[in-house]
This record gives structure tokens, sequence and C-alpha cells, in this order.
């Protein structure tokens, strides 16, 4: 190889690396053709003078074939530029079109194997069917003795069933996080930071402003009389509801239920800016996550004991006490407070778009 024809080789590598594939084909050609035709005449002149005299037309062959091969190349790489283009074109395409067809076989066969497994359980109310003789019997002879509580709804919700209990209030959890997340309104600072102007973010203060004095302006007196009396003994009977689950019929659903609508009809009385230096998103956050790791955390202790025949050590107490039933009181207040703070966040965001 030449000292000139180095220096092209060079040149063209560096110009490459600076302007990336998409250079003009031509000029990769040319510069292909050209680089050959210097390879070869200089072999091909030496052949001649070796044999006394240079051909034109051997010559004319030699560059005839180097530029069919640089277009060759040239059209090789055309055709796979092209498939390149092709394929980010129509990748996101065919990736939905294989997604969809994947996801409906996969739906069609969960429902084939889940209607083959109901069409193999017993038939309702068969005297074959082990639910009608072992579970339920279990649970009515012995429910009382093993989980201590006089309600026995209570005592299967929260002992034998216990981390069913636990999967809803958890599902209830994320579900009002997940719509708190998608629905919350940002800050009047951070809407205008993000847009690069306060324009945005004066509007949003300026409606919150509005927003504000517009609750001022329609203060109901009687309502706000009538909640002033009602919100107290609301809120108290919601608490009674849930300390007396493992007593009587109620706990921690129907008690939490309670107390969120003494929390929604102090928040219509009284206005959101004042239930909010009681009960705002940080309280509803730590309370419910607080709330599922000690029923996780208790729950889960008494299960791994019990799954290896071992004494938790928690007593069930006597029978129709307020403290007995093991850990069904502890864990009907979990649940209270999940669904009550769940209750209220719902409709303070459909309602203001902001808990």
């Amino acid at each position: 190889m030449s000292e000139s024809s180095g220096k092209r080789g060079l040149r063209a590598f560096v110009d490459w690396v600076e302007n990336g594939a998409d250079r003009d084909e031509e000029a990769v050609a040319s510069g292909m053709a050209g680089h050959d035709e210097e390879a070869v005449a200089p072999g091909m002149a030496g052949h001649d003078k070796e044999a006394g005299a240079y051909s034109p037309a051997g010559r004319k062959m030699a560059w005839g074939q180097t530029a069919e091969k640089a277009a060759v190349r040239t059209a090789k790489r055309t055709m796979g530029r092209r498939l390149a283009e092709f394929t980010e074109e129509h990748a996101l395409r065919v990736f939905g079109s294989v997604y969809r067809a994947v996801a409906q076989v996969i739906c069609l066969a969960g429902m084939a194997v889940l209607l083959m497994m109901v069409s193999h359980l017993p038939a309702f109310g068969s005297a074959d069917n082990p639910a009608n003789n072992e579970v339920v019997g279990r649970y009515l002879e012995k429910g009382l003795a093993e989980t201590g509580a006089v309600n026995t709804v209570a005592g299967i919700i929260l002992d034998y069933r216990a981390f069913d209990t636990f999967g809803e209030s958890v599902v209830l959890f994320l579900s009002a996080a997940s719509v708190i997340a998608l629905m919350r309104r940002r800050p009047a600072g951070r809407s205008a930071g993000k847009t690069g102007g306060g324009r945005e973010g004066e509007q949003e203060a300026d409606r919150e402003t509005n927003r504000e004095t517009d609750q001022e302006t329609d203060r109901d007196i009687i309502l706000e009389q009538v909640a002033r009396l009602l919100v107290p003994f609301i809120l108290m009977f919601g608490v009674y509801v849930v300390l007396n689950g493992h007593l009587s019929p109620g706990g921690g659903f129907s008690g939490g239920t309670v107390m969120g609508a003494g929390l929604i009809l102090y928040a219509n009385a009284f206005g959101y800016q004042r239930i909010h230096r009681l009960f705002s998103f940080r309280t509803f956050t730590v309370m419910s996550s607080s709330a599922l790791m000690v029923y996780a955390l208790s729950k889960g202790y008494s299960f791994f004991m019990g799954a290896n025949h071992l004494e938790s050590g928690i007593p069930l107490g006597k029978p129709g006490d307020i403290l007995s039933a093991g850990l069904i009181l502890p864990l009907d207040i979990c649940v209270g407070l999940v669904v009550a703070g769940t209750m209220y966040c719902f409709y303070s965001l459909f309602r203001e778009g902001e808990v």
C-alpha cells in the first residue's frame, strides 16, 4: 500500500467517525474505486513492464471489475440500512400485535383452566362436599375454643383466614395510594418551576385562593352545628364497632366505614383546610402503612409458631371480655384504620383533587 493510499484511508476513517454512518454512498464507492485503482494499476504496470508492454484494455477491465465490486458493496450497505429503517418503523407495531395476540392466548388459557377446575368441584350443597362437613363443622364446633372470639365471623376472617383479610387491606391501601398518585394536584411552586415560568403557578395559586374563598362563603351554619353535635358520636360509635368486633357483629371493616363517614361529614361541614390540620396525606400513609406492618408481623409470628407446633404465648383471655380473642382485637384496629383512611381519601380525591 502506498503512502498516499494510507493517508486517504485514514482521512476516510476520520470522516466516518465525525459524520457517522450516514455519509454519501457514492463518496464511499468512489473512494473505494480510487483506492482499488491505485492498488491495481501499479501491479498491472509492473506486470506489463515485465511483459514489455502496458495494455490499456487490461487496465480498463480491472477498473471495471473494481467498480462492480464497489457497487455490490454499496448495494449491500443500502439493503442493510433499509432493513434497519424498516425494523425501527415497524418494530413497535409488530410488538403491539404480538403482545395483543399473546395476551389473548394467555387469557383464554387461564379461562379454560378455571372452567376445568370449576367443572371438577363438587356440586353446591351436596352432602359429599367437604366444605359442608369438615370446614364449617370445625369453625362452629371449635372456633370459640381455638380463637377465643364470641363472634364466629371475626374468628374466621381474623384468625383462620387472617392473611386473606390482610390481602384485602393491602388492596385497599394500594388502590388509594395509586389514585392519589394519579389525581393529586401539583403544588403551585412545583407547577411553575416545571413549566419554566410563574404564570401557571400564579393561576394555580389564584384557583386555590378562590376555592378557599368559596368554601368560606358557602358555609352552611345548620350543617356546621349538626356536624358539631354528630361527628363525635359517629367517631365514637365507629371505635365501639371496631373494639367489639370479636364480641358482636362488626369489626374493622364496619367500624372503619363508620369512622370514614364521620371524617367526610366533618370535611363537608367545616372545610378541607380545617380537616387537613388533623388528617392529611402524610397522616394517611403513616397510619395505613404502620397498621399493615403491625398486622403482617403479628399474624406472621402467630402462623409461624403454629406451623411449627410451638406455643405463641399470646393469651386468648376469657371469652366475652373486651381483652380476649388473642390477636383479633389489635387486628380489627389495624383494619379499621386502613378502611377509615381509604374511605376519606377516595372521597376527598374525587371531590377536591387532593387529600
